[in-house]
């Protein structure tokens, strides 16, 4: 399905990422599925020693505008390197923009959630008051039948942005901020499927050691315990909470679904809380549908 993209509205794409081949990211599925709603698809390659720069020349969109970035592996406390990297791929983006469309490298937009994407964009795109646009989440843990359904799972996040060069990439790139204060966003009637924590094992405990580096690489006790805890790793041990999946899976993320090497099967019955308020707090948003004292990294309005 393709959209024509109006004079009136300019939409671009921005994404970083390094590696993605070692870490397997499905970062080819992550640009591939946000194209059709972008007029143009910035991507910040860093310094890789896998093919990562080969593989995205491989989607052959003449939408993609790909540039170069060394990452400063010295910035290893709290997650501060992701939004660096994010905020460069964000200065890249065109002047002319109205809409820019955030997608991390293990991130996939649904099809069928095209229609309803676009017609936010198109309803705010002249209220300025809208500073950004909020995603439902999925998050796909162990394999691609189950999903995190727990308080451990951030559930909702900016993924639009007004192309406004005050706003900047928050912490650990999860959210963004203007001038330091939360932005104000409506909801879209969409859902990012997340698939980070999806992978054979053996890969699950590489690209964990990488990502626990860019939180804690200055911490040699904290990165001890990680590795630790890795050395015996189990999908089920880590989690407190699944449920089965019983949707449609992006089309684009078939072929990689096809390809799964590994087998996960989790009891869903089982929990493991750490503790009491946790466990009150989950079925109390599992009967009355509310997630109560959640922290928000955006303001709705």
């Amino acid at each position: 399905m393709i959209f024509h993209i109006f004079a009136t509205m300019k939409v671009t794409g921005f994404t970083f990422v390094r590696n993605a081949i070692k870490y397997d990211y499905p970062v080819t599925e992550a640009i591939r599925s946000i194209l059709p709603l972008c007029d143009e698809v910035v991507v910040s390659v860093g310094n890789s020693d896998d093919g990562t720069l080969e593989l995205i020349q491989s989607i052959g969109s003449p939408k993609i505008r790909i540039f170069h970035s060394v990452w400063d592996d010295n910035l290893k406390e709290g997650g501060l390197i992701l939004s660096v990297e994010t905020n460069k791929a964000l200065d890249h983006v065109s002047p002319d923009t109205t809409w820019a469309f955030y997608i991390q490298a293990d991130e996939v937009v649904h099809e069928d959630d095209y229609p309803a994407i676009r017609a936010a964009m198109e309803q705010y795109k002249d209220d300025k008051r809208v500073e950004g646009l909020l995603f439902n989440y999925r998050h796909f843990y162990g394999s691609y039948d189950y999903v995190g359904d727990s308080r451990t799972w951030y559930n909702k996040e900016i993924r639009i942005i007004r192309n406004d060069k005050r706003i900047r990439s928050y912490k650990d790139a999860q959210g963004f901020r203007l001038n330091d204060r939360k932005l104000n966003v409506k909801p879209v009637k969409a859902w990012m499927h997340h698939y980070g924590w999806v992978k054979n094992p053996e890969e699950q405990i590489a690209k964990i050691t990488n990502s626990a580096g860019y939180y804690h690489g200055n911490e040699q006790e904290h990165m001890n315990k990680v590795k630790k805890i890795l050395s015996e790793f189990n999908y089920a041990e880590l989690v407190d909470s699944l449920e089965r999946f019983t949707g449609k899976h992006p089309a684009l993320m078939e072929e990689r679904i096809r390809q799964r090497n590994w087998q996960f099967d989790h009891d869903i019955s089982q929990k493991n809380f750490k503790n009491l308020k946790g466990r009150v707090l989950y079925y109390v948003e599992k009967i009355f549908g509310v997630r109560l004292f959640e922290y928000k990294n955006y303001r709705s309005i």
